[in-house]
């Protein structure tokens, strides 16, 4: 029953982290659209309220116009949008896919016992290890090399 119910956890989370991923994929292909395809706008009243772009669109009967701001407008006047849970979505699922695949069955499918004979407990505090210390390094790489005050 267990095998039976593990498949059934693996198809499900395989199934919702490509679902995440396409709506994640999705929604930063739009972002690049929109970058690619917003004017710089010629009316004073926007140039002086920080508008960086602007465009019109419609899509299923009703008209869009999203307009860019380089820095965040004095004040917003209804709710701020976060695009953040296709990005979490995908992370989640595809680490509690991970954990039912590879942490679970540590002893199947993460130990190869003609190279090292390891106990799952360990197998699986070095995978983690790995993940946690490879996040450090990508973070400081990051930091490093990442977004710097421009000099003027």
């Amino acid at each position: 029953m267990e095998a039976y119910l593990l498949d059934w956890a693996n198809l499900l989370l395989r199934w919702l982290h490509v679902i995440t991923a396409i709506a994640w994929i999705g929604s930063s292909f739009y972002f690049v659209f929109l970058d690619n395809n917003l004017e710089k706008p010629k009316s004073p009243d926007l140039l002086e309220k920080g508008v960086d772009g602007v465009m019109w669109a419609v899509h299923g009967g009703g008209f869009y116009n999203p307009t860019k701001y380089l820095v965040a407008p004095k004040k917003i006047h209804t709710r701020l949008h976060w695009f953040y849970w296709e990005s979490y979505s995908t992370w989640l699922s595809g680490f509690a896919l991970f954990t039912v695949l590879y942490l679970y069955n540590a002893s199947t499918f993460l130990i190869d016992k003609s190279l090292m004979d390891w106990q799952p407990g360990a197998a699986i505090g070095v995978a983690l290890s790995f993940l946690i210390v490879f996040w450090m390094v990508y973070d400081l790489i990051c930091q490093g090399f990442g977004f710097r005050k421009m000099a003027r």
